[in-house]
């Protein structure tokens, strides 16, 4: 019964099962049936899409000769700067070597022949590789994708954008052969140096016409150089040109595009730029570099879009200026001469400061197009980097002035790790004002005055200025410019012109705004200007660095009817087994006029023990000069800013004058007085020198226009002066005139002759005067145990030479080294002389003391 109860249930069962599996396989057949509809919808979708876009744009296939117009400050077309979308030279692809053809697409594609526009594999590797990184920086492209995207879309990489580059690619397919698609692509690339093309290429690199002619490392060279136009092209980077080079020729061999025996031949072949490409530089090509290199960031398209798509971009660029910049840098007599072929380079940029505008630029000597722009390339700054790191925060604290004391003395720092110097050849000053610190440049007072405020507040400062120091800049030597990094010309060109501009930061650029081939604006420049210090820190900077061009190490750089403010700079050679006194990496001069800003670089790329700057930076203030003489000429002459409420800087306190000084014998004292000097919280510094003494030192400080000196010795002559000192201020005057005196030299007394009389016993009256020559003795005797002038009954006199006895009543006096008498009755009425053995108080008359260690 059991059993066949189980059947029974067993067989119930069966059908449940099979009902379970059948809605499993239906729902699967569901989804299954439903993702391919979605697919075969997405991907009619994506071609119709891309088949709307080709349609809409299919004549700039073929289109290749919309140009982009580069227009002055003033809105101007410059024939000059009229860039019509680079070199090209067209090429048909029977024309193009099949061994050029095959390294394209071994390198860029190998599957080109294979796909219909899209690499689903290729994709698939990307979009697992952006999902891991959670980003859309894997690019995957193919070579029908890269004509889509340079021919139709920005370079922004996202998901929307690669699913319309898929698209586009797509139809491409569908109307364009691979051999059309690919003759599109090569003569599209954007090879660097605003070359377009294969051919274009060929002849700009290697000075060859007939591409027939290239050898395998030319050609691995040109298939390199589209991965990063800037970095890979020989004549920016040989290096990383050499280095891509051997990559492509490793994927050519691996291809069986060529045997091992010519890859290591082309591995081992040397570049070198033909000399027809070493003088094409162009005029203003520094400027328009770095307009396109702005155009870039501000629109996400690549150079080749903008120089292709009929673009009108409005510059900041100032033709006088830029001229001038550039002949200035032609001249070879204004740059040292090299032991060798490797000329000393330098870098120029000139920026309004007012709205940060930048009209002018130079590169390097004979810059070409896409060399290698050093005008934002870092270098180490020196001490034109101390108004950054040192004055300007200085001065923000509201504690310190250009006139204020700081010490200019060999010290060092982090228990004695750290022992910066002068320059060499200069001493050291004791104390000097900023102002003076500033002027001739001096690194002691830089670092005590850091020391002093402390290394956040430059690294702050600095920060506010747009310079991002390292962690590891956070030491006392930024304030001599040792950076991590370095800063670049332009760098300091922007900071310096918040100095000029009372405290404002200005955004640098050089495009005013950017306008499409159907004159409608796509990108307009907008103003970020920030306040970035006190307007009394900028004014108290520009004081101080006017005076580096009219006396100090930038007088070079003066020019005739304009005010100018700056800072040299030079850096520490450092080499070892070469004399480092007067040999630099760099050189800088940073300054500024009332109407732009400008900083200058001087140096090598690699110093070396046979490249190294030997000149001051001198050379650096003189171009300056030379450039910005020419640049500002026919433009107004303005003055810089002057906060309210700063009044003119006080760079002088009033001198002591009528300084007398006398020999007080009987107090055994030099007595100093001069005239007082007017002002709230003068005090004054004692400064004196004793014979065999090489210079003065500290004496003691009074608040009154008198000093006692006590610590004399006979013999000795002393000469003395004074200074005035505002503590506020921390403002010392100049030295007074001199006064000396010598000190009398003491003549021995013989001791007194004993008469054998002996005194009275008798107290006396108080009305015997004893004598003053102390030769007799006193009577009656004194025990001399209170001296003068405390009240009592008993009194004393010592003294040297001469003594005296003094007291009411009996007392005794006695001369040579010492005479005492003493008696009771009242105090006396005259002081004793005073001698060697002991000392009195001073009279109180109100003269503060301070002894100097």
């Amino acid at each position: 019964m059991k059993s066949a109860q189980a059947s029974r249930k067993g067989n119930n069962r069966k059908p449940v099962k099979r009902k379970r599996k059948s809605r499993a396989w239906l729902w699967l057949s569901f989804v299954v049936l439903f993702a391919v509809v979605c697919a075969v919808i997405g991907y009619l979708l994506v071609i119709l899409n891309g088949e709307r876009i080709l349609n809409a744009n299919f004549d700039k296939l073929n289109d290749m000769e919309q140009s982009t117009k580069i227009v002055d400050a003033s809105g101007n077309e410059l024939k000059t700067l009229a860039v019509t979308g680079g070199v090209r030279e067209y090429v048909n692809i029977s024309d193009i070597p099949k061994k050029v053809q095959q390294a394209f697409v071994a390198v860029e594609d190998k599957r080109f022949y294979e796909h219909g526009g899209v690499d689903v594999w290729g994709i698939g590797r990307a979009l697992v590789k952006d999902i891991i990184e959670r980003s859309a920086a894997e690019g995957a492209s193919t070579i029908t994708q890269q004509v889509a995207r340079n021919i139709f879309l920005s370079t922004e990489k996202t998901l929307f954008r690669k699913g319309t580059e898929a698209s586009i690619a797509l139809a491409l397919e569908n109307h364009k052969s691979k051999d059309e698609i690919l003759e599109m692509y090569l003569n599209r690339i954007d090879f660097g140096h605003r070359q377009l093309g294969i051919k274009a290429a060929a002849k700009y690199y290697f000075d060859i016409d007939d591409l027939n002619d290239l050898n395998t490392a030319q050609i691995a060279i040109l298939v390199g150089i589209p991965k990063g136009q800037n970095v890979y092209n020989p004549i920016s980077n040989p290096e990383k040109s050499l280095e891509r080079r051997t990559v492509v020729l490793s994927v050519m061999k691996e291809q069986g595009l060529i045997t091992e025996q010519e890859e290591k031949e082309a591995a081992a072949w040397k570049y070198k730029a033909p000399a027809s490409t070493e003088a094409s530089a162009s005029q203003f090509a520094t400027f328009i570099d770095y307009v396109l290199e702005e155009a870039e960031q501000v629109t996400g398209y690549e150079e080749e879009q903008l120089l292709t798509n009929g673009y009108t971009i409005y510059t900041t660029i100032d033709i006088p200026a830029q001229q001038a910049m550039e002949k200035a840098f032609k001249d070879d007599d204004n740059f040292e001469k090299s032991k060798d072929d490797t000329p000393i380079q330098g870098s120029m940029v000139i920026m309004d400061q007012h709205n940060g505008e930048l009209k002018a630029m130079i590169g390097g000597r004979d810059y070409q197009t896409g060399n290698w722009n050093r005008v934002d390339k870092p270098r180490q700054a020196g001490s034109s980097f101390k108004p950054i790191a040192v004055y300007g925060p200085a001065f923000e604290t509201g504690e310190w002035f250009p006139w204020s004391q700081v010490q200019d003395k060999k010290v060092c720092y982090d228990n004695g790790k750290y022992c910066p110097a002068n320059a060499s050849g200069e001493g050291y000053l004791g104390t000097t004002t900023i102002t003076e610190a500033i002027t001739n440049s001096r690194n002691q007072p830089a670092v005590w005055l850091l020391n002093e405020l402390g290394v956040s507040k430059a690294i702050e400062f600095a920060s506010r200025l747009g310079i991002e120091l390292s962690p590891d800049d956070r030491n006392l030597s930024v304030a001599l410019g040792g950076l991590t990094n370095g800063v670049s010309p332009l760098q300091m060109t922007r900071a310096y012109g918040a100095f000029a501009n009372g405290g404002t930061l200005q955004d640098a650029h050089s495009i005013l705004k950017i306008e499409n081939s159907a004159g409608k604006t796509i990108y307009e420049f907008k103003s970020k200007a920030k306040q970035v210090m006190d307007p009394k820190t900028a004014y108290y900077l520009t004081e101080a660095m006017k005076d580096v061009v009219k006396s100090g190490t930038g007088k070079k750089a003066k020019i005739s009817g304009r005010t100018v403010a700056g800072k040299t700079g030079t850096t520490q050679l450092g080499i070892e087994g070469v004399n480092n006194s007067g040999a630099s990496r760099d050189i800088w001069f940073v300054g500024y006029t009332p109407e732009w800003t400008a900083a200058v670089w001087i140096g090598y790329d690699k110093t070396t023990e046979e490249h190294y700057v030997s000149s001051k930076s001198g050379t650096a203030a003189a171009l300056f000069s030379k450039v910005m003489s020419a640049a500002l000429k026919g433009h107004d002459k303005q003055s810089f800013p002057k906060p309210d409420g700063v009044d003119q800087p006080k760079t002088t306190q009033d001198a002591v004058s009528g300084l007398t000084a006398n020999y007080d014998a009987q107090q055994m004292a030099v007595q100093l007085n001069w005239s007082a000097v007017t002002g709230e919280g003068v005090t004054y510094k004692v400064y004196r020198k004793a014979d065999g003494e090489a210079d003065f030192s500290l004496l003691g400080e009074s608040a009154e226009p008198a000093f006692p000196d006590m610590t004399i010795a006979p013999g000795m002559t002393y000469s003395y002066y004074v200074t005035a000192y505002d503590a506020q201020l921390k403002l010392e005057s100049e030295p007074s005139a001199q006064a000396t005196v010598t000190i009398e030299t003491q003549e021995e007394t013989p001791p007194p002759i004993d008469t054998g009389e002996i005194p009275p016993t008798d107290p006396g009256d108080g009305t015997f005067t004893p004598p003053i020559d102390g030769q007799d003795p006193g009577t009656p005797p004194g025990d001399g145990t209170n001296p003068w002038p405390s009240p009592g009954n008993q009194g004393q006199g010592q003294g040297q030479g001469q003594g005296q006895g003094n007291g009411q009543g009996q007392g005794q006096g006695q001369g040579q080294d010492q005479g005492t008498g003493a008696g009771g009755g009242e105090e006396p009425s005259a002081p004793p002389v005073m001698g060697q053995e002991s000392t009195p108080s001073p009279t109180d008359t109100g003269i503060i003391v301070t002894p100097v260690n």
